[in-house]
Order: C-alpha cells, then structure tokens, then sequence
C-alpha cells in the first residue's frame, strides 16, 4: 500500500501539471507562431520589434523573425507569406501599401507618441555663410553649385522604392528645382554614411531626412545642419495627407522660422499584418494597439544605435532595458491583451 503522504505528493504533483496546462492553454497563442518581419533601415524600429517580440512570447506565441525590405514585405503579407512587421512609415510608404490593402491592414494608431517629421536638410556652415534659409533658394544655380558642381546640386534622397523618393521628386518639380538639383537614389544607409564623412570633413551636405531618426542624432538639428522649409504644400497624388507641413516647435529650422513647412505632415512607424492573421488574433491587435513611445525614447534608442553599433547584443540590451524600466507598462498591454475577443 502507498504511504498516505506519498500519495497527497502524487495528488498535488497531478494538480499542480493540471493547472500548469490549463493555465497554458488559457494564453491566446499557445500552438501558435507569429512571422515577423523587420525592415532592411535598422534603427528604434528594431528594438520596438524585439519589444512585440517578448510580449507575445508571454502571451503564448512563438515567433519567427525575417529581415525583408519593406516593399517586398507588402506582397508577402498580402499572399499570407508573412504575418506582421511593426515597422513600416507612412504616409512615405503610403503608394506601396494601398496596393495591397485589400488583404493587408494598419494596426494601431503610430508607435512614436506626437509622430515624426520630415524634409531636406543641409549643414549649418553652408546656411550661415551664405544666408540659406529656404529650400527655393536653390533655385540660384550659384547656391545650388555649393552642393555639387556646374551649377547643380546634389541631393541625397530615398531608396528606390520609397515613397518619400516619389515626394521628392514631385516637390522638386512643383518648386521649380529641377534645373539645379539632381535627386541621387540609391541605398539611403550607405550613401547617408558618406554624408556624414563629408560633413566631419567640413564639406557642403544636401539630403532629405527624418526625425526621429540616426541621421539627425548623428548630425544634430541646429548645431551641425538645419532644416530648409519649403515653399508650400505639394504632395503627389499617391502620398494623401489631412494636414499641412507647417509644423510648430522644430529645432534646427533655418533662419529660426517657427512653424517650419517641412516637406510632409508628420509621419510614423506602424504595424501592417495580414488581414486574415490579424482577424484570427485578437490579442495581437489589442497589444499592438496600446504600444506607444515618447519621441525622447526613440531618439535615445537611435541614439545609441548610432553610437555603439546595431549587434543584437546591443538591440536586445536596448529593448530589455526599457522592459525593466517600465515594466508596469508592459504588464498591462500584456493583460489588457489576454481579454481582447
């Protein structure tokens, strides 16, 4: 015969597996896996997806992580391919997504609390020489030389593909730029990098950018460049905006103009999923739709990227350091999550 207390053991051992597996099976993705995707432009976008990452992890979902360029993420996620990337910008995306948006949706409302900004830039020693301080000014091809040659500036602008690519070159012929600026596309990151060399040697830079971004952490906004405003409004067809480029309070707005037209209204990074995955998950679409992040944790996070390298080691450090630090905040888009029908 079993000892009385060998067999409350065994009673309790069987309870206790029961409500493991009960408790279990209760988290709305047990059995399930996710397929992440992350851009090509590493950045804060990389730690807010390692953030998802670990939130659906404690919701019971496995997950698997693929690199992809964001407009071949479009019709992945539209065939079913892919199932969510948390780090796609629009409006400059805007032309890509809609081709898709029949299958594919927007979760959420934008993941940088107030949203971004966006235009053209050039260095600070430039502007203050010679009194730059609008984007029309280049239309002197004796302005326009100072970033190129004969007479022709050149001006770095987005990854083929792009939608801000479109916007530039649809506001350089609206502004009447097209005889004295030459838009160079190709692989922003890289020719970006050559920017800043050229920069720390005191040479002349001209480019489109965005903030909060690595780019104007590396190349602050006031101190070594300055944002040129742009005449008016001109947005192509393809990229729709609600509201004006005139945006209040940026830093680093030559001549000191405030509000400063920049080049669109303001933008963000959002989640696009597939839509039959996102209708068959209701708790991932209730976690995304409460992550957000202060403009001062992004730039931080970029911030440090810039500075101590993109290794996941150091993404990872990143995305554990402000789980730890805002932990209550975490725990509740997670339980908040686990009610979502």
């Amino acid at each position: 015969m079993m000892h009385p207390f060998k067999a409350l053991l065994g009673i309790a051992a069987v309870l206790c597996l029961a409500s493991t597996q009960a408790w279990a099976e209760d988290l709305p993705g047990t059995g399930k896996t996710i397929r992440f995707v992350q851009s090509e432009s590493t950045g804060g976008n990389y730690v807010l997806t390692k953030i998802a990452i670990e939130a659906t992890k404690r919701l019971g979902y496995g997950s698997k992580l693929s690199t992809v360029n964001t407009t071949l993420f479009f019709p992945a996620a539209a065939q079913g391919d892919l199932d969510l990337s948390m780090d796609v910008t629009l409006p400059m995306l805007q032309p890509s997504f809609d081709k898709v948006k029949d299958r594919t949706e927007v979760v959420g409302s934008g993941f940088i609390t107030g949203a971004g900004y966006n235009g053209y830039m050039i260095d600070k020693k430039t502007a203050d020489a010679y009194g730059i301080t609008s984007l029309e000014q280049m239309k002197d091809p004796k302005i326009a030389g100072l970033f190129g040659k004969d007479g022709k500036a050149n001006l770095i602008s987005c990854d083929p593909g792009w939608g801000c690519g479109d916007v530039v070159d649809y506001q350089l012929d609206k502004f009447g730029l097209k005889d004295t600026v030459n838009p160079v596309r190709g692989k922003y990151e890289a020719l970006m990098f050559e920017n800043v060399a050229r920069l720390k040697r005191g040479e002349p830079v001209f480019f489109y950018a965005w903030a909060p971004s690595w780019m104007t952490n590396t190349m602050v906004p006031g101190k070594d460049v300055v944002w040129l405003p742009t005449p008016f409004d001109a947005l192509p067809g393809n990229v729709p905006s609600t509201t004006s480029a005139l945006t209040p309070g940026v830093a680093g707005c030559a001549g000191g103009a405030d509000p400063c037209r920049m080049a669109m209204a303001a933008w963000n990074w959002y989640a696009i999923g597939n839509k039959q995955f996102i209708a068959a998950n209701p708790a991932i679409k209730k976690l995304v739709e409460q992550m957000t992040f202060s403009q001062a944790t992004w730039s931080y996070w970029e911030k440090t990227i810039s500075a101590d390298g993109s290794s996941e080691r150091n993404i990872r450090k990143l995305a554990e350091d402000w789980m730890k630090e805002n932990k209550a905040t975490f725990d509740g888009w997670i339980a908040t999550a686990k009610t979502a029908q």
